[in-house]
């Protein structure tokens, strides 16, 4: 699979039916998006992180809880990254929201993570992302999305009233907008896409292949370059690369 299978914009008619999915309720002002803390300059005031910011690298990924790419990105290669890179310092990892894939499941699940504390952000993504499929099958029946989606908040410790006001709160629906049109303000148009250090990460065509560049330069390692593949070895080589690139070295590998 490569960077070009990814999930596209919905329509601004989807992203209005999202509020079919919210029942009647009041407004909940728990979770606000962004998080309290310092950043590094790769970050803004609504960015959702983690690692140090003394990290020599910064990932940012724009993603949607309703992409399927994204959802295998998260599970398939995401664990590695936070395990061998995140927790050892070399990575600090910003998650950015697109509303791609289903736009109303999207719009549904990150006004969820707005109801949950901040500290609780990247638990409610993962767990979203475990139950993507539940919630794509559910969808298929009248109300099942609903019934599905407070599924997932319940076991965020949401009761179901808590639920019907997190999805009626027309300032958390705002703020998903909002990061929306700020990403394609960013020049994004699919999902998932990765800023490091400031430096787009993409696929090209070279020589007839799909191969990876950042910041506009083709990534070569022992003289070749990398396939434009998405899976865990891939991306532990282009880690590896650019914390080689900023002299950073890849000790956290062995523990050095």
């Amino acid at each position: 699979m490569t960077m070009f299978a990814r999930n596209r914009l919905f329509t601004i008619a989807a992203l209005a039916s999202a509020t079919a999915l919210a029942a009647c309720g009041g407004g909940n002002d728990a979770g606000q998006n962004g998080a309290s803390g310092p950043r590094t300059s790769y970050e803004r005031a609504t960015d959702h992180a983690i690692g140090s910011t003394d990290a020599p690298l910064t990932i940012v990924e724009y993603s949607s809880v309703a992409c399927p790419h994204c959802r295998d990105f998260h599970e398939e290669i995401f664990p590695m990254i936070e395990s061998d890179y995140v927790e050892t310092g070399q990575v600090r990892f910003v998650y950015r929201e697109m509303l791609t894939g289903s736009a109303p499941i999207a719009m549904a699940g990150f006004m969820l993570t707005r109801c949950v504390p901040d500290d609780e952000y990247i638990e409610m993504i993962d767990l979203l992302f475990q139950q993507q499929i539940a919630i794509f099958q559910a969808a298929r029946q009248p109300g099942g999305a609903r019934a599905e989606l407070l599924s997932v908040a319940r076991s965020a410790g949401l009761s179901e009233a808590e639920f019907d006001a997190c999805l009626n709160n027309q300032e958390h629906r705002q703020s998903v907008r909002d990061a929306h049109d700020q990403a394609i303000a960013d020049g994004i148009d699919s999902t998932p896409r990765f800023i490091i250090n400031g430096e787009l990460l993409e696929t090209r065509r070279s020589n007839g292949e799909m191969v990876y560049y950042w910041g506009g330069d083709l990534i070569e390692v022992d003289g070749a370059p990398v396939p434009g593949r998405m899976d865990e070895a891939t991306f532990r080589t282009l880690i590896d690369y650019m914390l080689a690139e900023v002299g950073a070295g890849v000790e956290g590998e062995t523990g050095e």
